[in-house]
């Protein structure tokens, strides 16, 4: 009995730590996304001081090739935490079917000694 109680108590934590990371996951993705907005906001307010849009041009500015090389890494990071999210979100359905069982089986256990009572 203690042991299923137990096992119910860790398969819920595990629930409950995967939908953290979950939540972790997808607030940087947001803040990613926020700071890539912001980056391509500068990088066209650089481009419009300077007059000169192309980037492969000799004289466009190097505040805006650094800001849109960084906003290409965060397009990647995110394109990457999106493959993350997807595998938490498996774990987390993993996580939450484990616990369902467990809590099925406390919940079996603990009616059937009540019937022998």
């Amino acid at each position: 009995m203690k042991s299923r109680d137990n096992l119910v108590r860790l398969k819920s934590f595990q629930v409950n730590e995967k939908r953290r990371q979950l939540q972790q996951l997808e607030m940087m993705m947001a803040e990613f996304e926020r700071m890539s907005k912001e980056l391509e906001h500068q990088i066209t307010l650089e481009e419009k001081k300077s007059g000169i849009s192309d980037p492969n041009h000799f004289a466009y500015p190097t505040f805006a090739k650094a800001a849109r090389q960084r906003a290409d890494n965060l397009q990647v990071s995110i394109r990457e935490l999106k493959v993350q999210q997807e595998a938490a979100e498996l774990a987390l359905e993993e996580a939450e079917a484990e616990f369902s069982k467990a809590a099925a089986l406390e919940e079996r256990d603990s009616s059937s000694v009540r019937a022998r009572a």
